[in-house]
């Protein structure tokens, strides 16, 4: 298969990023977080390559997998629990440790698996492993920008997947027989010039995609070890555990040498992106990734803030069904981002904000939520699978609940990541509202009436997806 990405005769791997980066985004094969720039893109179909992973004879026959932290390798997390292997996942950006043993509950069903491979399990459900455990990793899983058949990796440009696996050779972790696996979207795979590579950086030996499993029978040697030279004071600084094993390194008689701060101006190992304007969608707000990198999402110069819109109270639930609106436009960010928590708490009886919805909207309907769930915990497994609404409709007393999305492709992907979902115990029907069945044509309005002031909205039976409850059940 061709490559679509064209790389030009003396690019950087930085510029092969920003390629990269730059054609996920205008092709619009990412889901949340976006934009993709500066991250390992969460691409579309990220879930479908993961699953390939179990397909691997090495998969099957190790009992100790090592997976990167990035939000598209969370399928890949989940396999390995599944198949009750022991799960290790690096501790995002090293600062307390190099690794987290991910320790389900006993008798974890599906749905608690798919928790602990969420970076919510690695805060959770993990246990610190020290350098002085006995660990023996025989395959390792990581995020790519960029690949090339030939087993060439570029990352995101902090080099942490390639200062793990020298950690890890420092330790006996990993030897010349463990099998390194990365997971990209198609478009990914490149024809990276082996002269860009230097001797720290990792190379992989089979690629997952959506479409394709490609194994690279890669020449080029892994790192041996950490290249004490090519780290200075202040990376030493930055990652607390590297002083540690520094220490144990010299103890063995090792030249644990470091190199100089590079002059300010100078790039050094894994330096930050060349100061450049990058093409990014407008965002605006701060938020924190999967990784606890903090990132500015500044507003389009046109954008005009929203105008302040006067308070509501929410109606008791009591049939009627309430609305709780932010979701994919709110403070955690575009796509299916996530409500509003800062400032506006929604309780019980509690003012809350009336967020304007955009003219056209396509809903999923959620069914069979079991008797005694409160909003707040549906709220809290949308999250986990990063299926949140611009509106959630909550009609508990009939057992269901409407999820409003910006659009069909936002709607097909958040019924996509609701498959499977269960709460309590009990599994939740999720599929499109009746009201976007029939041929409807994308984009058409999906506008809800606004009920007069002497209307009471329409109770609806249990677990039916009656027009009336949906069109009636939402205040507005």
């Amino acid at each position: 298969m061709e490559p679509v990405i064209t790389i030009t005769p003396g690019a950087s791997k930085w510029d092969i990023r920003q390629l990269v980066w730059d054609y996920i985004e205008e092709k619009n094969l990412a889901n949340f977080p976006r934009p993709v720039h500066n991250r390992i893109p969460n691409f579309k179909g990220a879930f479908t390559a993961c699953a390939k992973v179990a397909e691997l004879e090495e998969f099957t026959n190790t009992p100790e997998v090592k997976v990167d932290p990035d939000k598209p390798l969370e399928g890949a997390r989940l396999a390995v629990l599944q198949a009750q292997k022991t799960l290790l996942v690096p501790t995002p950006r090293l600062r307390t440790g190099l690794f987290n043993k991910i320790t389900p509950p006993e008798g974890a069903n599906k749905e608690q698996l798919r928790v602990c491979s969420s970076s919510q399990g690695v805060r959770d459900f993990s246990v610190p492993v020290g350098l002085d455990a006995k660990v023996k990793v025989d395959l390792v899983v990581v995020g790519s920008v960029a690949v090339s058949e030939k087993g060439l990796r570029i990352g995101k440009g902090e080099g942490y997947a390639d200062l793990e696996y020298g950690m890890m050779a420092s330790m006996g972790a990993v030897d010349d027989s463990t099998v390194v696996v990365t997971v990209v979207h198609d478009c990914q795979v490149l024809d990276i010039p082996e002269e860009l590579m230097e001797s720290h950086d990792l190379t992989v030996d089979y690629i997952l995609t959506p479409t394709r499993v490609i194994k690279t029978n890669c020449q080029s040697p892994k790192p041996q070890g950490i290249i004490w030279t090519k780290l200075d004071t202040e990376k030493l600084e930055k990652i607390p555990i590297l002083k540690e094993l520094r220490d144990l390194e010299e103890q063995l008689g090792k030249d644990v040498t470091l190199g100089e701060v590079p002059p300010a101006g100078e790039p050094g190992l894994h330096a930050g992106p060349p100061k450049r304007q990058t093409r990014r969608r407008p965002r605006q707000n701060t938020q924190q990734d999967d990784e606890g990198e903090s990132r500015q999402e500044n507003r389009g110069e046109g954008e005009q803030r929203s105008r302040p819109r006067p308070p509501r109270v929410r109606k008791d639930n009591r049939g009627e069904g309430r609305r709780e609106d932010a979701g994919e436009g709110g403070e955690r960010g575009k796509g299916r981002g996530g409500w509003r928590e800062k400032g506006q708490e929604e309780r019980e009886g509690e003012v809350v904000s009336q967020r304007k919805l955009p003219l056209s909207v396509t809903t999923v309907y959620l069914g069979g939520i079991p008797a005694g769930i409160r909003v707040s915990e549906l709220k809290t497994a949308l999250r986990e699978r990063e299926a949140a609404p611009l509106r959630l409709t909550w009609q508990g007393a009939q057992h269901r609940a409407f999820l409003d999305y910006s659009d069909p492709q936002v709607a097909e992907q958040a019924l996509e990541a609701l498959q499977g979902l269960s709460l309590n115990g009990q599994s939740l029907q999720a599929e499109l509202a009746k009201s976007q069945r029939g041929g409807k044509r994308s984009g058409q309005s999906n506008r809800r009436p606004r009920p007069s002031a002497a209307e009471k909205p329409i109770a609806a039976s249990t677990d039916s997806q009656g027009e009336a409850a949906e069109e009636n059940s939402t205040e507005q």
